[in-house]
């Protein structure tokens, strides 16, 4: 019986061990997506939304499709990122996807208003 138990001990130790290793060896990637919309609360074909990583400053853009989604992916969940779209002459306010938001799969909707 002491076997059986020392065995089940090893086995139960030997799982946690593999489990947390996956669990760290997994990448560490979040995503966002939204709507773009105009005033009208209609999806904007063709707008261009930009996503900026404000530590390397660089930018990443994405021209919506037909039901105005957009959809950006593998961004740090250590890093912030500033949105905004643009379509002839009307852009959205920009919006913030932080470091301090834990969700793996963030949905920020874009708003045009004419300038």
């Amino acid at each position: 019986m002491k076997h059986v138990i020392i065995l089940l001990t090893a086995l139960l130790l030997a799982f946690a061990t593999v489990s947390s290793a996956q669990k760290k060896g997994e990448p560490a990637t979040r995503s966002v997506q939204g709507v773009v919309t105009n005033a009208d609360d209609a999806p904007v074909t063709g707008a261009v939304v930009q996503l900026e990583n404000t530590k390397t400053m660089q930018i990443r853009s994405y021209i919506t499709k037909e039901d105005g989604a957009y959809f950006f992916y593998e961004l740090s969940p250590e890093v912030d990122y500033k949105l905004r779209a643009d379509f002839q002459g009307a852009s959205s306010g920009t919006k913030m996807l932080t470091s301090f938001d834990s969700r793996k799969k963030a949905v920020i909707n874009l708003k045009l208003a004419k300038k």
